[in-house]
């Protein structure tokens, strides 16, 4: 599951952590020393969620392959790399690198570039007021007013907010649940308004004959507990459960070997408990809400196991756990329809919420239409106007031509004689006589 995984060695927390060195500077000579020409390849770590992952995972995957900054990770204190101390360490990483990381760098901006144009695009198109703050902040992991070059702010700028996105990740998750659950819950009531009586008396037992039969499932065991770790050692890895050990069982599910449980690690424990409640063939059953109850399981054993707080547990961490109290815990597990997400008021809230964008989306519907309306009326006006413009060209072209006429006949011949007005053609066999006229001989 995206939320849940991590780089080996580091946890979710730490992921953008792997880009620092040691703050002690290095005397080597770089002009000498030729860097392991092995191919960089696309990076191959869990996904973490954020939106920069890709370029958090590059970034962090590129940087490792530097044999010195390797090495000094190593020797890392964790207080100074989440105050970004070790930043300036950046300096040291071999040329040939810095250049990749210029190059992935400006990769981002590029693809940060295009998704602020869409959503302002988006948002304008739908009427809502552009907020540019927030469209800002998906600049915070790097230093936005130098675009082309990877330099130590980038890396500072990067740690802090990988740093604080992850912890933020699980509740922003566990938010977007509880309005997946409210919008159910908002369609489902809406659907029972449209129906007549005898069909909501029909889907209401449906719904209580689901809920029901979701709810009938077997014991699903607290996780982290040693039931629970037992059912994991004996269904999945094939062994006796008399002979259960927790150091081997760390080892078994420590699938990278980097010495840590990680967090996708952890999540893979319970799926055996999940399934007792959830399949993707029952009609009562969603799939989301396993993902949540995943989520929750591994949120309750880090709380109990996790002490320092990384977002991994170490074998000494786990060992400590199997020793406690809590590792014998009996009581079952009180899945996600067993305690409810939100309250009524709540549910009134977000119902209004939806009633005002929907109020919102209808306003603009509305004002779209006029102006589609006011847009084809005036188009309407210059078709008519195109219409008389063409006729009067029309009208002109034919009294141009009507001119012309008689003018072209005049220009072949003589001129036609005149003929006195009231005048009577000659009798037969009579010619016109000359008249002379005076002055003239």
């Amino acid at each position: 599951m995206a939320s849940g995984r991590a780089v080996a060695h580091c946890g979710l927390v730490l992921l953008s952590l792997w880009l620092c060195i040691q703050s002690v500077p290095i005397s080597v000579d770089k002009t000498k020393e030729k860097p392991q020409e092995d191919k960089l390849e696309p990076p191959q770590s869990a996904e973490t969620g954020l939106h920069y992952d890709r370029y958090l995972r590059e970034v962090i995957e590129y940087l490792e392959k530097d044999p010195h900054f390797k090495e000094k990770l190593k020797n890392a204190n964790m207080d100074d790399i989440k105050l970004g101390k070790l930043s300036k360490e950046l300096h040291f990483v071999h040329h040939n690198f810095r250049t990749k990381l210029d190059e992935l760098k400006r990769e981002e901006m590029g693809r940060l570039r295009m998704l602020i144009r869409a959503k302002h695009d988006i948002q304008g198109g739908n009427g809502r007021t552009v907020d540019h703050q927030a469209l800002l902040k998906q600049f915070e992991h790097l230093n936005h007013l130098n675009p082309n070059t990877f330099e130590v702010e980038d890396l500072d700028q990067l740690i802090q907010s990988a740093t604080k996105d992850l912890e933020n990740y699980d509740k922003d998750r566990h938010d977007e649940f509880k309005r997946y659950e409210m919008t159910k819950a908002h369609e489902r009531k809406e659907r029972l308004r449209n129906m007549n009586e005898e069909e909501r008396k029909t889907e209401g037992q449906h719904y209580e004959e689901m809920r029901k039969k979701h709810a009938e499932h077997p014991k699903v065991n607290h996780p982290g507990s040693k039931d629970q770790l037992k059912e994991v050692w004996q269904e999945s890895d094939g062994l006796d459960p008399d002979n259960f050990d927790p150091k081997t069982f760390f080892k078994m599910h420590d699938s990278n070997g980097d010495g840590f449980l990680d967090e996708s690690e952890l999540e893979a424990l319970f799926t055996k408990e999940l399934e007792k409640v959830y399949s993707p063939g029952n009609e009562e059953d969603d799939m989301l809400e396993m993902e949540e109850e995943r989520l929750r399981m591994r949120e309750h054993v880090m709380s109990e196991v996790d002490t320092n707080k990384d977002r991994l547990v170490s074998l000494s961490e786990f060992l400590a756990a199997t020793q406690k109290e809590e590792f014998l815990e009996k009581d079952e597990w009180e899945t996600l329809d067993q305690k409810p997400l939100y309250t009524e008021e709540e549910l009134r809230e977000y119902e209004n919420h939806l009633d005002n964008e929907e109020n919102d989306i209808h306003k603009k519907s509305e004002e779209l239409q006029k102006q589609r309306e006011e847009l084809e009326r005036k188009q309407e006006e210059l078709n008519a106007q195109k219409i008389g413009l063409q006729q009067a060209v029309e009208e002109v072209q034919r009294i141009k031509s009507a001119v012309k006429e008689p003018d072209a006949a005049g220009a072949a011949g003589e001129p036609a004689p005149v003929v006195p007005a009231n005048s009577q053609p000659l009798p037969a066999g009579h010619q016109q006589k000359d008249v002379p006229v005076p002055g003239h001989s």
